[in-house]
């Protein structure tokens, strides 16, 4: 399988503002593998350490800080020696060893010209404490599952490089678009963890699928209970088991009460940075104007929760896969839609996005900032685009551009563009004033 990751590391071994890499995401998103193959295709040899396989090389890093000499102890480990800027050093499962965390400080400023990268399950919540890690002497990348231009990729490469060579999205022939639409609908049933983008290539077994998907949300579970720290695991649980549940309701903004009744955001707000940090769950805030620039008119008080992966989040909320193939008017449909529109955007913008919901009854899904201009997204599950919220944003504060996501083609309507849901994850669609 090909990961658009590939390219970003690649820019990091070429930037003149090289540190050591730090790559974060959630557990089993592909980090390891990325490492491996990227040092496969761009290094002469590969220094592999893994502090969970091999408990003892925790001992190394606890006896010296000196770098030269963790290199020459790390290269005399694997029998040979590490050359700077030829070989990759990578440390996996990082978290195990803190010490080895703070000796990335002490690579960067005394043996940057040597490439490290470092990763680890649930790194994110060790990063967010306060002495989590060397602040300003490392690089740091999200990691994210598998794009819907990822999973295509691998499932259907044929369509991938249709899409890659087409000069004009809105002549996509009617049997292209169809077959695209269902590779969509598949993706909402396999998600974008590699295993079981992996599992679906090689079986095309669903049972297969969701068996992985189970045990995936078993082991994020088991590890709420073994990483959680000073934070309560059963509030983290709580919150966690309880996305799928807001998300069906179609809230204006995350309710606690929902969570357990009588509920005070003090009780769960810990629970819900934990699920962040470790990038299990994604937050989008209200904003109480829709004006440039967005941060500053964060509610913080006010905002959505989305699963980190939609597939997951399919699996966690029981949809059955004949409603999502066959039923066009499915309840969970719309809310399975927008988590898919915000992962691919997430993926490829690597920033957050934001809502807006002024009042009851009037909310529009997503807003981007680009430079100084506002653009509104809307999604939507199916052919049916109706939406009063959306058009009444457009008609009161006269955006440059507008957003659509659907299952219709896609199809420019003055400023709105409707963009097919398996365009999502195409960013020049959101970049460029006249992309295609």
């Amino acid at each position: 399988m090909q990961r658009f990751a590939l390219k970003q590391l690649l820019e990091w071994k070429n930037s003149t503002r090289r540190k050591p890499l730090v790559l974060k995401g959630a557990r089993q998103v592909g980090k390891t593998w990325l490492m491996k193959e990227f040092g496969r295709l761009h290094y002469q040899k590969t220094f592999y350490f893994s502090f969970d396989r091999d408990a003892s090389l925790a001992n190394l890093f606890k006896t010296t800080k000196d770098p030269i000499r963790l290199l020459e102890q790390l290269g005399a480990i694997l029998g040979d020696k590490i050359l700077p800027g030829e070989h990759l050093v990578i440390l996996d499962e990082i978290q195990e060893c803190p010490e080895a965390l703070n000796a990335l400080k002490y690579f960067n400023e005394e043996a940057n010209e040597f490439h490290v990268m470092a990763a680890g399950s649930l790194l994110g919540t060790l990063l967010a404490s306060p002495h989590g890690y060397p602040v300003g002497k490392v690089n740091l990348q999200k990691i994210n599952p598998m794009t819907f231009g990822e999973f295509l990729e691998a499932v259907q490469p044929s369509l991938a490089n249709y899409l890659d060579s087409a000069s004009d999205f809105t002549q996509i022939p009617e049997i292209q678009h169809r077959k695209l639409i269902e590779c969509y609908r598949n993706y909402l049933i396999v998600g974008g963890m590699p295993d079981c983008v992996a599992a679906w290539v090689n079986e095309k077994d669903c049972r297969q699928v969701q068996l992985i998907q189970k045990e995936l949300l078993s082991l994020y579970e088991n590890d709420v209970s073994k990483y959680h720290g000073k934070v309560n695991a059963g509030r983290i649980l709580m919150v966690f088991r309880n996305v799928a549940t807001q998300l069906s309701k179609e809230n204006e903004k995350f309710i606690y009460g929902c969570v357990k009744p009588g509920a005070r955001a003090r009780e769960f707000e810990e629970a819900i940075e934990w699920l962040t940090s470790a990038g299990l769950i994604n937050r989008v805030y209200n904003v109480s104007k829709p004006e440039h620039p967005l941060n500053i008119f964060e509610q913080i008080n006010a905002f959505k929760l989305f699963f980190f992966d939609t597939g997951l989040l399919k699996c966690l909320s029981g949809t059955s896969n004949q409603s999502i193939i066959l039923d066009e008017a499915f309840q969970f449909k719309g809310p399975l839609a927008e988590n898919f529109v915000l992962q691919q955007l997430l993926s490829v913008l690597g920033e957050n996005l934001h809502y807006y919901a002024p009042m009851q009854n009037y909310e529009v899904d997503f807003l981007l900032q680009e430079g100084s201009d506002i653009i509104p997204i809307e999604c939507k599950g199916g052919e049916n685009v109706a939406s009063a919220s959306f058009k009444r944003f457009i008609r009161e504060k006269n955006p440059t551009r507008a957003f659509r996501f659907s299952q219709l083609p896609y199809k420019v309507q003055d400023i709105m563009t409707n963009i097919p849901l398996y365009l999502a994850d195409r960013a020049v669609l959101l970049s460029a004033e006249d992309s295609h």
